[in-house]
């Protein structure tokens, strides 16, 4: 059943992650196992969605194999995604290992639907999210200082609030001198913007779209945008305030630029993904057992942190024997073993979306330090983040690179003074809307192809 497409070559195209480093220098397992060649292509996000982009639209389907982003991929691309019901339930094929129940339900959702509750169009492959990392030696050593000066432990818990954080990292600028800030934040203007903001617009009650679903299965019509909501203008001016007492740095780093900031002790504490742990603890790095893990800080409605996952999705524009091949790689590459594989990897460092995994006796006591896995340090806080009530999902709508652009435009003109908070959100929303409406005009259009 393995042998089957023996000599066949498929081409991932993928972002460069964590996961996807793992999987590379381990293709000799899948190699072994198929006797089929996987050439993987690893770009920065904007450059994997415009070669994606162009391989669906033109029909060729050279790569077989898509690192579907669920909003930059997935939505938009959705109608030229196969649908893997078909291969799992194909008696000549393998199936998922232990069934799609063992993959995380939230992420299950996000990385592998469209609208459909039924079709399968991904299967979940890595799920970062943003977390508070904070440098616990320091906390450690001015605690006491600091709970007498702020009135309150500083100690970061699932009760801690962005305003609290806020007055932590004014009292590092102003009363520390071994590391230059108290937070740092990745607000260049850029994709990693939108998401830095977006766990403070939603923990303020605010949101994109007053749509339940718009985050999970996705739509492809949301309804009007929301970011002119009360609710929206208080997050949009607390950040910007949270940002005029942070690093300076922050408004041209993205997440890799903060992590080498927060290693090189430039920041007290950030918000990033959970990922950069295994980077964080590395044996080289000179922040190695200093940092702690925590949720986000709750805003005046909740805690929300935000899910950066992706699936592995199969290009039905491709022929259908690749696909078949293909099938076999995304059965290997979202395995149990394969994830447990790419956690343990000394060259990786994902995280498994499978739930079993974390049962496992290895896996439960590296949650504690000292770790082997350096990312279950972070398990607390990313299980938590996980739960439907605490998840933090953009808007899956085929329209979503549109606004996303608009969104990042916009809260980087009103960190710079060219626009106040309501200047920033009310335009962000009319680009939203726009943006919706051409999606609308061309859905209402003459029949395609399918392909977007």
């Amino acid at each position: 059943m393995w042998r089957q497409f023996e000599g066949t070559t498929l081409n991932f195209i993928s972002e460069n992650t964590a996961p996807t480093v793992a999987i590379a220098a381990n293709l000799d397992k899948f190699m072994e196992l198929t006797g089929i060649q996987v050439n993987i292509l690893q770009l920065e996000l904007g450059a994997l969605v415009q070669k994606a982009a162009l391989d669906i639209g033109s029909g060729e389907g050279s790569y077989q194999v898509l690192y579907a982003d669920p909003y930059q991929i997935l939505a938009p691309y959705h109608e030229a995604m196969a649908d893997l019901n078909a291969f799992d339930g194909d008696e000549n094929l393998p199936s998922i290992d232990r069934g799609i129940g063992d993959f995380i339900p939230t992420q299950l959702a996000a990385a592998g639907r469209f609208e459909n509750e039924e079709r399968l169009i991904g299967l979940p492959y890595d799920c970062p999210t943003m977390i508070w990392m904070y440098r616990k030696d320091l906390f450690e050593k001015y605690g006491d200082r600091m709970s007498q000066d702020l009135g309150f432990d500083p100690t970061p818990t699932d009760n801690s609030t962005w305003e609290q954080y806020y007055r932590i990292a004014d009292w590092f600028n102003e009363n520390v001198d071994e590391i230059p800030y108290g937070t740092g934040h990745q607000a260049r203007q850029y994709d990693s913007l939108m998401c830095d903001f977006s766990n403070i617009l939603w923990s303020y009650g605010g949101d994109y779209f007053d749509n339940e679903t718009v985050g999970t299965l996705g739509t492809v019509d949301p309804g009007p945008c929301v970011l002119d909501s009360p609710e929206a203008l208080e997050a949009a001016a607390f950040y910007k305030k949270l940002l005029g007492i942070a690093h300076p740095g922050s408004t041209a780093w993205d997440w890799n630029a903060l992590d080498e900031a927060f290693r090189a002790e430039q920041v007290a504490m950030a918000p990033n993904w959970h990922e950069f742990a295994a980077g964080d603890e590395a044996p080289e790095s000179a922040i190695r057992g200093k940092v702690g893990y925590a949720r986000l800080p709750r805003g005046p409605v909740k805690s929300t942190s935000m899910w950066g996952g992706t699936g592995l999705s199969i290009n039905g524009e491709s022929p259908i024997r690749e696909q078949k091949a293909a099938w076999l790689f995304l059965v290997w590459a979202t395995s149990p073993e394969t994830m447990l594989m790419g956690l343990k990897s000394e060259v990786g460092g994902g995280t498994p979306t499978r739930g079993s995994l974390y049962e496992l006796p290895e896996v439960k006591k590296a949650m504690e330090p000292p770790s082997d896995l350096p990312n279950m340090l972070t398990y607390d806080a990313v299980s938590k983040a996980w739960d439907p009530e605490n998840i933090g999902l953009r808007p899956k709508i085929p329209s979503w690179n549109e606004c996303d652009t608009a969104i990042y435009t916009e809260v980087s003109r009103m960190l710079v003074g060219d626009k106040s908070p309501e200047q920033a959100m009310q335009t962000a929303k009319r680009y939203f809307d726009e943006a919706q409406s051409r999606v609308k005009t061309l859905a209402s259009g003459p029949a395609t192809s399918g392909r977007a």
